[in-house]
């Protein structure tokens, strides 16, 4: 048993996915899933960028999945019966990760050393949003803060660098 494994089964946390362990679409579904079912409305703690940008990837991939979905209904259905039924299962899609997405985004901004009701910025036009995006690409703070543990800890820097594999 290597000593990253040890440490999450002892605190109970779910094992993060890295890069070196699986690659490309598996650790963007690990990272979705974390974010989704795991941590559905957790709005305690702190979110990786990875966390977060991953959650947004996903969403933004089962969208395109709902549009597509609704032509393919619409060809075959005809619009009448094809469209409604794709619009209905994406507002489904949408109502089930709403509370996700504000979790996600609170734990992002805790990580950065930001009170969760940072978000309420992007409702300022125009210089909001932006200064959202901005608030969301910047690393979080190292080390333990207000917010919790540094969800890049020690144990995995080692890993990633090969010394306890």
């Amino acid at each position: 048993m290597n000593l990253n494994r040890a440490f999450f089964e002892v605190r109970g946390k779910p094992k993060i996915p890295r890069v070196g362990q699986n690659k490309g679409l598996k650790i963007m579904i690990e990272w979705y899933k974390i974010a989704m079912f795991q941590n559905y409305a957790n709005f305690n703690g702190r979110a990786r960028r990875s966390e977060y940008w991953y959650f947004r990837l996903v969403t933004s991939l089962l969208f395109f999945v709902f549009v597509f979905l609704g032509l393919m209904l619409s060809a075959v259905l005809g619009t009448e019966a094809g469209l409604p039924i794709a619009i209905g299962l994406f507002f489904l899609f949408a109502i089930a990760s709403i509370i996700p997405s504000l979790a996600v985004t609170v734990r992002r901004m805790h990580d950065i050393g930001k009170s969760g009701w940072t978000i309420l910025v992007s409702l300022i036009p125009f210089a909001g949003p932006i200064w959202m995006l901005v608030l969301l690409v910047t690393e979080g703070e190292y080390g333990e803060n207000y917010y919790g543990l540094d969800p890049k800890n020690t144990i995995e820097e080692i890993d990633e660098i090969g010394i306890n594999n």
